[in-house]
């Protein structure tokens, strides 16, 4: 194995099993599972439905045919993406992961503009490949390689109409900066984008890639603020622990590539059989619904009980504690001790944030309101034994 992943706690933990919200792993123990595969598990482990669909498509015998052929699965999930995005007459390509839909729509919109500069926001998160690291804007995920197009980065002082030209290809952005801690963008933010980026005919490309499904209260994060994106990419959730990403975007501009381009495995058939039963389960379920309940739920009670070092931020499903010292500066090492005491107790949630000093909170939206109170506690005792 590659030396490159950090592996959680000082003795890694061994999965075995999954079942509802929780997790077995090879030392016995049973654990509460808050971060969810980070945002992908959103039925939780072993969901009948989900595992049914996945099943009968096994049956068939086609796990892969790859796009250069039709599977029917695969055009009505395009169908279910794109009646959902809330772009008119939308296409949709499907991908394997979010750092390759990201890649995706970095080409769909250079393309579509003939120009190579790309906007992004101060803190952002959108990848490992070149493209989408070349667009975070988080030094330390970014290595000494030189970005491969020209990116501008944006925070709440810089004025977006004096970088905006013949020259910019699109700006992308989160609603909810994921890794950063889950710190949403100021409600608003994104229409002012779209406000000066509109009438020069650049794009808003909007990353979902942790947002979307429902986790933040919304089907996409985007509609907390007021606008239409012209792209979104999409991941994580949508395949209910199944490999599958992909971009839905105005017509105009998913077909402007003058090549042809495939992806091999994206929007394969066991992915996409599971994605119809995710989109149709979270509709079904009212998922959405609960996602925002229980995230304003979760919010109030870490809030109020966690003390003045913690500070909790996020929307929906999709929560953030952010531990800070005595002087109010960032505290890494606090959050690394919760984070290890958190398991001890039988709790897994992620450790994060650009100043390594977050927690992460994405369990399945399948999650109930008594396992939300169990969590609460396990936290907030985890959090009195390492202050």
């Amino acid at each position: 194995m590659a030396h490159w992943p950090p592996l959680f706690y000082s003795a890694p933990l061994e999965i075995v099993a999954g079942e509802g919200r929780e997790l077995m792993a090879a030392d016995g123990r049973r654990y509460l599972d808050f971060y969810g595969g980070v945002a992908v598990n959103l039925l939780g482990y072993a969901d009948p439905e989900l595992d049914k669909a996945v099943s009968e498509q096994m049956a068939s015998g086609v796990v892969h045919c790859s796009t250069f052929y039709l599977h029917r699965k695969q055009v009505e999930l395009a169908e279910a993406v794109a009646a959902r995005s809330g772009i008119p007459d939308a296409a949709v390509f499907f991908t394997t992961s979010g750092s390759e839909a990201v890649e995706a729509a970095l080409l769909a919109v250079r393309e579509f503009r003939g120009a190579e500069r790309v906007l992004a926001v101060e803190g952002s998160y959108h990848g490992r490949t070149l493209g989408a690291l070349a667009c975070t804007g988080q030094p330390a995920w970014q290595g000494r390689v030189r970005n491969p197009f020209p990116v501008t980065f944006l925070d709440e002082r810089r004025d977006l109409s004096a970088e905006v030209g013949d020259d910019v290809a699109a700006l992308i952005a989160e609603p909810v900066q994921g890794v950063a801690g889950a710190v949403p963008l100021a409600r608003g933010r994104l229409r002012g984008y779209q406000d000066v980026l509109a009438p020069a005919g650049v794009p808003l490309v909007v990353d979902e890639v942790q947002t979307g499904w429902g986790r933040t209260g919304r089907w996409w994060g985007y509609e907390w603020h007021d606008v239409r994106p012209d792209v979104i990419v999409f991941a994580k959730g949508l395949g209910g622990g199944f490999t599958i990403g992909g971009v839905v975007g105005r017509r105009e501009i998913l077909d402007a590539l003058p090549m042809p381009s495939i992806s091999t495995f994206g929007g394969g058939p066991l992915a996409a059989a599971a994605g119809l039963r995710v989109v149709q389960a979270v509709e079904e379920r009212g998922l959405v619904a609960h996602a925002g309940r229980l995230g304003r739920l979760l919010a109030h009670e870490l809030g109020r009980r966690l003390g003045d070092r913690a500070r909790v931020q996020g929307q929906g499903l999709l929560l953030g504690i952010a531990f800070h010292d005595a002087a109010g500066e960032p505290d890494a090492a606090l959050a690394a001790a919760v984070h290890e005491e958190c398991r001890h107790r039988g709790l897994l949630v992620g450790l994060g944030g650009t100043a390594g000093n977050c927690l992460r909170l994405m369990p399945p939206l399948t999650l109930t309101e008594e396992e939300a109170r169990c969590g609460t506690e396990l936290l907030v005792a985890a959090v009195a034994t390492c202050s």
